[in-house]
């Protein structure tokens, strides 16, 4: 069961909780999986904190803070440490969320079902709604800018 808990670990990062469950399965009745994973954590083999830099690094160009604290949570981190973790990323948010838009959408949104469309998307990025609706607004609100001034015919 060591060799194949420094197989996953050896892949990529994981959670305490997560290397737990995988391990779970593969455990026999003399085998002390508690003791193995505070073995791996003395020897810093195996950290929370790593694994919750790691997954912010890897989904902060793509995802918004609140569906990768969601995720931090759900693999076993504690909540102070997804908190702490998503901290610099959640500054970020605004910048991100435009960028995510513009990606996928290029200009802003014709009409009110093209708004919620768009909202739907980022909220499915896991950005909050204040965020949303700022990006969405700031959109529309250049799109007005733009658009030629016909009063003067």
């Amino acid at each position: 069961m060591r060799q194949r808990a420094l197989n996953y670990l050896s892949r990529r990062e994981h959670s305490r909780r997560e290397l737990q469950h995988k391990l779970a399965g593969f455990a026999e009745e003399g085998d002390d999986l508690e003791a193995l994973l505070d073995d791996f954590q003395r020897r810093g083999w195996l950290s929370d904190e790593r694994f919750a830099e790691q997954v912010v690094h890897s989904r902060k160009g793509r995802y918004g803070s609140l569906k990768v604290a969601h995720e931090l949570r759900e693999k076993g981190v504690s909540e102070t440490l997804a908190e702490q973790a998503v901290s610099e990323l959640a500054d970020a948010d605004l910048a991100n969320a435009r960028a995510i838009c513009r990606r996928k959408y290029g200009g802003p949104p014709e009409n009110r079902e093209e708004w919620a469309k768009q909202a739907r998307f980022l909220q499915s990025r896991g950005f909050g709604f204040d965020v949303i609706k700022r990006v969405l607004n700031e959109k529309l609100n250049e799109k007005l800018n733009e658009a030629p001034d016909e009063t003067n015919d």
